[in-house]
């Protein structure tokens, strides 16, 4: 993989930031996906640019318009004259107890998780094919044992899961999908769902008694691109052990 194009989504801060900077210490050049950071990931290319040039590129638009899916791919493609491979990471996460779950929920959820990684993943077939190329998708731990009060997106990483396997099937032999499923990596914003009482239960909850950082993450992502030529449709659990007490 070494000077070959990388499409990532969401890569402008968190988890989506240290895959890119993974892949481009790896030798990869990474095309940066954002929609409301601009301002991050236009800092973050212009680091990873400077210490590499002309190994960079952002493209912004909004998962959720699928009219705009074919022009990031293309853009994306264009950006370094191939791309070799794609990382669907963008994601919406919030909670959708049931009975208070709106049909913009559904659309929001379902749009970022699923709908726009099956989407970006046929667009990119063409070229993914031509490259012999990759495709990772981050799913959750929580696609095989649901969060509670979080229907809507229990629902979507699980079917993002399910399009994992499938797209293995469908893009093989030429192309290899997996998935990597972070379980406690980052605590999201907020505490309402995720108080102090909560955290500490998760993480007695987790052999190795601590969360993760992006970069196990990362890490994982690097391996399925770049180090793992025989693997495809496979899932692997980034969680400390966490899913084995779920």
């Amino acid at each position: 993989m070494h000077d070959r194009a990388v499409l990532i989504t969401g890569a402008a801060r968190r988890i989506g930031a240290a895959i890119a900077r993974r892949l481009h210490a790896s030798g990869c050049r990474v095309v940066l996906h954002c929609h409301r950071s601009r301002g991050d990931a236009d800092r973050l290319a212009d680091a990873l640019n400077a210490d590499r040039g002309d190994s960079c590129a952002v493209l912004q638009c909004d998962l959720l318009d699928r009219d705009q899916l074919e022009r990031l791919v293309e853009d994306a493609a264009a950006a370094f004259g191939r791309l070799d491979a794609l990382v669907n990471n963008a994601s919406s996460f919030y909670p959708t107890p049931l009975g208070r779950i709106e049909a913009s929920d559904w659309d929001e959820l379902i749009g970022s998780n699923l709908r726009a990684p099956l989407f970006l993943s046929q667009a990119a077939a063409t070229h993914l094919r031509a490259a012999r190329g990759a495709i990772v998708n981050l799913v959750d731990i929580h696609s095989e044992r649901p969060l509670k009060d979080f229907v809507v997106y229990s629902v979507a990483k699980a079917a993002l899961a399910g399009l994992t396997r499938s797209l293995a099937l469908e893009l093989g032999p030429e192309v290899r999908v997996n998935g990597v499923s972070p379980g406690a990596i980052l605590w999201p914003d907020g505490d309402e769902h995720f108080a102090p009482s909560e955290r500490q239960r998760i993480l007695e909850q987790t052999p190795l008694k601590r969360i993760g950082s992006p970069e196990d993450v990362a890490g994982a992502v690097k391996y399925l691109l770049l180090d793992a030529p025989f693997v495809s449709g496979q899932i692997i659990a980034v969680d400390g052990g966490r899913g084995i007490h779920l």
